[in-house]
This record gives C-alpha cells, sequence and structure tokens, in this order.
C-alpha cells in the first residue's frame, strides 16, 4: 500500500512539473531523454500491432480481480469517407489472482454514414467474487465469497430518425450457476434472489442521442441513451423484472485541448430481480474506489465527473470524482445517503483515432487502481 501510494504521489509531482514547464513555453522544450523514451514506447506498440490489430499484453488490476494477465486486441476497420466512425472489435482473454476466466468480444459496427448503428457483445466468464448483501449501508465485515460461471450476450441495433437521434430494439440473454458459496450465508440460504442461479432473457428498446465528435475520445457533443428491458425466465423460476436505465453524459471544451466531462447515470429494476442484476455502484465505469457491487439494490443513481488534459505528446492526465446511492425505490432516495470516490488518471494514446490506455488511482471506501483500454466516460 505505501509502495502505491509513493508510485502515486511520484506521478502527481511529475504532472505537476510538468504543467509548470507548458506554462513557460518561452523556457527549454522537453528533454531529449523524455522524447527518446516516447520514441522507445511509440516503437513497442507498433511493433506488437499489426496493420489490422493492435494487440497489447494485459496486465490489469482492479479490486475485484487482482493482479489479471492475459491479452487484448483491438481491430478498427476502415472507414468508408471521412465522415463515417470507426467500427471496432476488441477481444479480451484474462486470468486473475482470483482465479477468475474472462473472455470478452464486442463488434461496435457503424453502418451507412452513421445512420445505422449495431452493437454486439458477448462474455464467458468464471467468477469467484464477493457479496456484499443489498441496500445502501451495507457494511464490509458482513461481506461472503461466492463463484459463478456465466454467459451474457447483448445486443442492439439503432436506426437514425432525426439528426443524432438513434432508435432500435436490443435483446439480453445471460444464464449464470453459482457452483461455490460460504456455507450458512445469504447465499447459501437460498433467499437471495438469483442465489440458485438464473437462466433470463430479455427484449426492449432503446433511444440514443449522440452528437460526439469522436467515439473515442470526444472534445464536444453529447451522448444520451435511454433504454427499457423486460426480462423473463426461459427455465421456469420466477425471476422476471423489468428494468429502466438512463446513461446523460455532457463534454466540455474548456481551454485548449482541456476538457470536463460530466455524467448522470440511473437504473431502476421493478420485479423479481437476481441479485448480480441489481444497480451496482462500484468498480471501473460506476463509482471508481468502490469494489464493484459494494453496493447494490433496486434502483441506482451516481454523478460523476472528469477533467482531461495533455501532458507531453501521447500522454495525458485525468482527474475524476464520482457520487452515487442505491436505493429500493426513488422516494428512498436522500441528499445525505450519498457515497463518495476520486482520484487521479493518466493516459497513453495507442491509435490515431484516439483509443487510450489508462491506468487510474482511485480513492472511495478504499484505495484502488485501475489498468484498462478506453476511457470510463
Amino acid at each position: 500500500m505505501r509502495k502505491t501510494w509513493f508510485f502515486f504521489l511520484i506521478l502527481c509531482n511529475l504532472s505537476v512539473a510538468r504543467g509548470q514547464e507548458d506554462s513557460l513555453k518561452s523556457a527549454a522544450e522537453p528533454s531529449r531523454g523524455l522524447d527518446k523514451m516516447f520514441d522507445l514506447a511509440d516503437q513497442v506498440v507498433d511493433f506488437i500491432s499489426g496493420e489490422k490489430w493492435s494487440i497489447i499484453p494485459a496486465i490489469t488490476y482492479a479490486p475485484e480481480t487482482r493482479l489479471g494477465l492475459g491479452l487484448r486486441a483491438i481491430r478498427l476497420f476502415e472507414k468508408s469517407d471521412s465522415l463515417s466512425r470507426p467500427s471496432s472489435l476488441p477481444l479480451t482473454f484474462l486470468y486473475t489472482l482470483r482465479n477468475q476466466i474472462i473472455f470478452t468480444a464486442e463488434l461496435d459496427h457503424w453502418m451507412k454514414e452513421n445512420t445505422k448503428h449495431l452493437n454486439v457483445r458477448l462474455e464467458l466468464v468464471d467468477f469467484p467474487f464477493v457479496f456484499y448483501g443489498i441496500g445502501n449501508d451495507t457494511q464490509r465485515e458482513a461481506s461472503e465469497d461466492y463463484a459463478s460461471r456465466f454467459i451474457r450476450l447483448n445486443m442492439s441495433y439503432e436506426f437514425m430518425i432525426a439528426r443524432g437521434l438513434y432508435l432500435g430494439p436490443q435483446l439480453e440473454y445471460r444464464a449464470e450457476k453459482l457452483y461455490r458459496n460460504i456455507a450458512g450465508g445469504l447465499l447459501e440460504s437460498g433467499d437471495t434472489p438469483g442465489s440458485n442461479g438464473f437462466n433470463m432473457l430479455g427484449g426492449g428498446a432503446a433511444l440514443l442521442y449522440d452528437t460526439r465528435d469522436n467515439i473515442f475520445q470526444p472534445r464536444r457533443g453529447q451522448f444520451h441513451q435511454l433504454r427499457f428491458l423486460h426480462c423473463a425466465s426461459v427455465s421456469g423460476d420466477t425471476y422476471g423484472f423489468q428494468r429502466i436505465q438512463a446513461d446523460l453524459r455532457q463534454y466540455i471544451p474548456v481551454y485548449k485541448r482541456q476538457m470536463l466531462v460530466l455524467q448522470l447515470w440511473y437504473q431502476a429494476n421493478f420485479g423479481a430481480t437476481p441479485f448480480q442484476q441489481l444497480s451496482l455502484l462500484g468498480g471501473s465505469d460506476v463509482m471508481r474506489g468502490f469494489f464493484e457491487g459494494r453496493y447494490r439494490d433496486l434502483q441506482g443513481l451516481a454523478l460523476q465527473g472528469e477533467y482531461r488534459m495533455p501532458l507531453h505528446r501521447k500522454l495525458g492526465m485525468v482527474w475524476f470524482a464520482g457520487t452515487g446511492q442505491v436505493m429500493p425505490a426513488f422516494s428512498d432516495f436522500h441528499t445525505h445517503r450519498f457515497h463518495y470516490g476520486g482520484g487521479i488518471g493518466f493516459r497513453y494514446r495507442i491509435h490515431n483515432e484516439g483509443l487510450n490506455l489508462r491506468i487510474d488511482f482511485a480513492y472511495g471506501d478504499r484505495m484502488a487502481w485501475y489498468f484498462g483500454l478506453n476511457e470510463v466516460l
């Protein structure tokens, strides 16, 4: 832990020094040694990547997985014209020190000058994990380990109905089976929905308003998404629920290449919802600095923000903060029930379209760091 904080402080000092140097442009240019380091990094990325695929040995870390080793590869498909958005196919295989095995594949395909959009995501996971209970006030000491295997498939197809506005159907399938839990725990009793596994199929619709100028590194524009999903059991159990999700993001240029990103996220489930499908706070996407699923309930609300700035060449830095809470119904929402987290991160661009490697240092209810591909917001 002390080594992590020491490394964190060194990076902060380097970023401050870099900012002071940029404010005095009449001073000397960055040292030749620093430029040689960036040249070497570019050569390494070019060496391990082909003309069509960018291949990255994956050394990841998050509180949910601990250290993970594997391989990430992403292919960006050629654009038909200068106005079309690039399509992408990222593949990930990871094995972690928690004995988790994770394979994901996602096709994000823009067609006919961005008038049609197809997204397909497949996950195959063997996942020892931690359950903290349900509610906004659960205690870390009451957590219990469990392990499950699941397959999840998400598909959505949207077509443009007005400038920047898309509408279309979505489909979700998930089958999960728990194969290990704590004797005498909440999951072993079978009283928690989803503790005996489930097999569910859902269908619904998505409404998207997207005016971002770049899908990997937007500098201005909006991304607002509303989703409705109705899920029913396909294995004879009693689970079935409806979900409404809102993801509202604003990208605001501030000064030169610096920018501010703001997000409002809200998810509400109604009905007999397995605990794995509840609204979750924590993890690398919603509330960094908290264990994924540290707080979960039928409904969840989060506000997040990032301030992004360039440092040198392909290296950038972000400051981020978030606050959120979960509740069984929106009538239980209260301003004094928010949890807070924040931190600092660094980015290194590996593709001209703006695809980044990222490392984030966060603090919420714990100190955590994350290493991944692309931006969070």
